[in-house]
């Protein structure tokens, strides 16, 4: 979590306050659910029934949050205390979930969440059964974090620091270093795991302190999707996590919660539940590139980030197009949750002209563009083609490499899954 600076933490806490009270509180949970169409309607009575207006803004914002955050935490969202920053760092219920899994498996029955935020992790672990002590930086997070655990009896939260943490307080860790930075008009996204706060060196560090006879304990701490596999010990599992197709963190897993030989895996998200796929060592190297096959294969972006494009290749019966483009193609029409594949219909070197006069033979003037390995962008492409003018027939057009050739693949995505989005723009 980032710590908002001092005036920002302030004015946090001033707007927090007529809530935290108990005539606040019990107007906040006596409203209906919000709709941005009666908000002003609602103010407007809320201040003609005798209530303050700082305490009908405060209670209307977190009411308005709530209703944001019911994305991530379902019902639990309707009796919690939430702030615009830390309902947008904090861990989806469902994610947080597969975190605490990890150490309820592991047997680990206590778990310091450090970098707790507004509870999101602490929650599922709590749910779980386990002790846990939840600890913040900054003060109206803790607040915050108070709140929202008060329904877990063995949940607490504290201030404090992950550096000057006591790894022995808990049998087991988990970690949200900060991964973003104050800055001009907001935060900016930090890169650099030594940035982070605390930086990687640390979380490491402390895993090695919480084990015995000089291996890690049982710590996982949250990363940047961006993190390098090699920047954290071999013995580390180091798995991502990809959420209805988008990679939203990586995780590291130490000690008894990682998996013996497995160095990375990923984890896909979706309507259908959880999927996951282990790099082991001695997996399947990449594959060799060959021909353009019938059908097209775009990996989830924590498959590529896990290393595992050869693992899945070798599942499909797939290869690459070109050595450095994650594009897998079959002849085989195999379902996966780990990739999203299409049919192809045809393929021609890339050019405006030709492409245009196909567009235009074809009707095709729905289109989906994708792009992996050339400099060209979808939108500008897009504004070139002007393709709504050619007809109302569909298709994905696929800009890529084919052994070393700038090519225009044109695809039909497969019938996919229920949560599939096919993403098609009009012109």
């Amino acid at each position: 979590m980032v710590v908002p600076p001092v005036d920002d933490a302030q004015a946090a806490l001033r707007a927090l306050e007529p809530v935290l009270q108990p005539a606040g509180w019990a107007l906040l949970n006596s409203l209906p659910p919000y709709r941005e169409d009666e908000a002003l309607r609602q103010a407007a009575q809320l201040r003609e029934a005798g209530h303050a207006p700082e305490l009908v803004s405060a209670v209307l914002t977190q009411s308005r949050l709530r209703t944001r955050a019911q994305e991530k935490f379902g019902e639990f969202a309707a009796t919690m205390l939430l702030t615009p920053h830390g309902l947008e760092q904090a861990t989806r219920l469902p994610i947080a979930a597969l975190h605490a899994e990890r150490f309820q498996r592991a047997g680990v029955a206590s778990v310091a969440d450090l970098g707790c935020g507004i509870g999101g992790d602490s929650m599922a672990l709590a749910g779980l059964g386990l002790d846990v002590q939840a600890v913040d930086r900054d003060p109206v997070t803790v607040a915050v974090a108070t709140v929202n655990l008060l329904p877990f009896p063995h949940a607490r939260a504290q201030l404090g620091q992950a550096e000057s943490h006591d790894p022995h307080d808990t049998e087991g860790i988990w970690l949200d270093p900060a991964r973003r930075a104050p800055a001009r008009g907001g935060t900016r996204r930090l890169h650099d795991p030594e940035e982070y706060e605390p930086p990687l060196s640390t979380v490491i560090d402390l895993a090695r302190r919480l084990g015995r006879d000089g291996g890690a304990g049982p710590l996982g701490a949250k990363l940047g999707p961006g993190i390098a596999r090699d920047a954290l010990p071999e013995d580390v599992e180091v798995q991502w996590l990809s959420f209805h197709g988008q990679v939203l963190e990586a995780s590291a897993w130490f000690g008894p919660l990682a998996r013996q030989g497995v160095l990375s895996s990923a984890v896909l998200v979706d309507r259908q539940g959880a999927h996951r796929l282990d790099r082991l060592a001695g997996a399947a190297a990449d594959p060799e590139p060959g021909p353009l096959c019938d059908h097209l294969y775009e990996p989830d972006g924590a498959v590529i980030r896990a290393g595992l494009i050869g693992s899945l290749a070798e599942q499909l019966g797939a290869h690459t197009l070109d050595p450095t483009i994650a594009y897998l193609t079959s002849d085989q029409h195999t379902a996966s949750p780990f990739t999203r594949g299409f049919t192809v219909r045809d393929v021609m070197p890339f050019g405006l002209k030709r492409l245009t006069s196909y567009l235009r033979e074809h009707r095709l003037g729905v289109l989906e563009i994708k792009k992996r390995g050339t400099a060209v962008e979808p939108d500008e492409l897009r504004r070139k083609l002007r393709p709504r003018r050619f007809g109302d027939e569909s298709a994905t057009l696929i800009l890529t490499r084919i052994a070393g050739e700038q090519s225009v693949i044109v695809a039909s995505p497969h019938p996919g899954r229920a949560d599939s989005n096919p993403r098609q723009e009009p012109a």
